[in-house]
């Protein structure tokens, strides 16, 4: 294996305005390509936004009109995958050469989703991850993925995949990407809590992988996002960060070999585990409310 330099992005979206942002991005993706990064990593919800603090009128058992307007407004910012924004963001990773993990509120119809697109070096969608489990109030906005998107990605120099915000919380999952051989383990996210930092650790050393994660960063009064931003290698160890409260480029130099040397000893999908006591079952299949089947008639 090689070294390869990476970038962890920490960033605020521009909130209700995705044309903004995605001009943002590509300041951004040229920044860190600049220094050299063939992975850049941004946050959750990068591109659409995270309106922290925000109810969207919402109680039990009734929603305002103006809750409705603002999901309106919420929902007009969001993009469509395969549409013109996505198009900008395939440009500046084929322009800078780099493979560019982005977190997105992806719209499908009436539906809005946290996503995360990948897109390779020649630009192209390489695929996406929709959230499995969002947290919360999460749930009133967003919908559920399900296991036909949990990709992981053969880079040329790792193999990549991404888990967003609280699914890393999930035991579970984590070990669906291990198992998937996960290298380059990335976690956006909006979470600026300092055990977050715990988590992100913890999960390099679970999985024996380095562990890139990107936090927004936003100075909105109502409810701030402070980052947090962290490279971690797989024995634990702290690369970069964390930081706090400014916006940043996070930069690494990893050593893939550091990889291997973890796994000597621990190796959870492997000598270290016990499939004759426990097992996992992934269910890959989409899951889609409505089938047409055609017939003929008699």
């Amino acid at each position: 294996m090689e070294t390869v330099r990476v970038a962890v992005v920490q960033a605020g979206s521009v909130l209700y305005d995705a044309a903004a942002t995605i001009s943002k991005a590509e300041g951004l993706i040229a920044e860190a390509a600049s220094g050299g990064a063939r992975l850049i990593v941004f946050p959750e919800a990068f591109v659409g936004g995270y309106p922290k603090g925000s109810d969207f009128g919402a109680r039990l058992g009734s929603r305002t009109p103006e809750g409705r307007q603002h999901f309106a407004r919420y929902h007009e910012n969001a993009i469509d995958v395969e549409g013109p924004e996505t198009a900008l963001l395939g440009r500046a990773a084929k322009q800078h050469r780099v493979w560019l993990v982005i977190g997105v509120i992806e719209r499908q119809a009436g539906t809005l989703y946290c996503t995360v697109l990948y897109f390779g070096p020649d630009g192209s969608l390489a695929g996406k991850h929709r959230k499995l489990m969002p947290t919360a109030m999460e749930r009133l906005i967003w919908g559920f993925g399900d296991g036909s998107t949990l990709p992981v990605f053969d880079t040329g120099f790792g193999k990549l995949g991404a888990v967003i915000c609280w699914e890393n919380d999930m035991p579970l999952l984590r070990v669906a990407m291990y198992a998937k051989g996960v290298q380059l383990y990335c976690a956006p996210t909006v979470d600026d809590r300092e055990v977050w930092q715990s988590t992100m650790r913890h999960i390099a050393v679970e999985g024996r992988c380095f562990v890139l994660s990107a936090c927004q960063y936003s100075t909105a009064a109502e409810a701030p996002i402070r980052g947090g931003s962290v490279i971690v290698n797989p024995m634990g160890n702290v690369l970069a960060g964390p930081h706090y409260d400014s916006e940043s480029i996070l930069t690494a130099e990893l050593d893939l070999n550091e990889i291997a040397q973890g796994k000597f000893d621990l190796d959870v999908v492997g000598h270290y585990a016990r499939p004759d006591v426990f097992r996992l079952e992934v269910n890959e299949a989409s899951s889609q409310p409505v089938r047409f089947q055609g017939y003929t008639l008699p």
